[in-house]
């Protein structure tokens, strides 16, 4: 499906998170299903340590759908369960880990480059509809 066919899909209708996260299998990759305004909606598999980085222009909100995953910030963690949410406030240095595999939903706006100032290797490619 085209980023283009997915967004006219995602339009006034329901979108089925399980059935999304089935289309993909790569962890640290989100995925754009949806979009309110300039806000994306991405879901992401996450498995094991991300890296360190921050968001300079941007607050993120990370929402688990399944599994558990901890936020660690640099004077402490945050450890949230399914159907848990937590803002990350703009500048703020962190890192998501998850011992086993989870899925969460995160909101921001779109182009949040998913490394912030980190880069590296886990750079996701951005703007990935499904």
């Amino acid at each position: 499906m085209s980023d283009a066919s997915a967004q006219r899909q995602a339009k006034s209708q329901a979108i089925n998170l399980a059935a999304k996260l089935a289309l993909f299998g790569q962890h640290w990759s989100p995925r754009v299903v949806a979009q309110m305004n300039d806000v994306q909606f991405k879901l992401v598999k996450m498995h094991g340590d991300f890296v360190w980085h921050s968001h300079e222009d941007t607050d993120e909100v990370f929402i688990v759908v399944k599994g558990r995953m901890e936020i660690g910030f640099r004077d402490h963690d945050v450890v949230l369960d399914e159907g848990e949410m937590c803002v990350i406030p703009r500048g703020v240095e962190h890192i998501t880990r998850a011992s086993e595999e989870c899925h969460a939903l995160i909101i921001e706006p779109a182009g949040v480059v998913n490394t912030g100032d980190a880069g590296g290797e886990l750079t996701a490619r951005n703007d990935v509809w499904i």
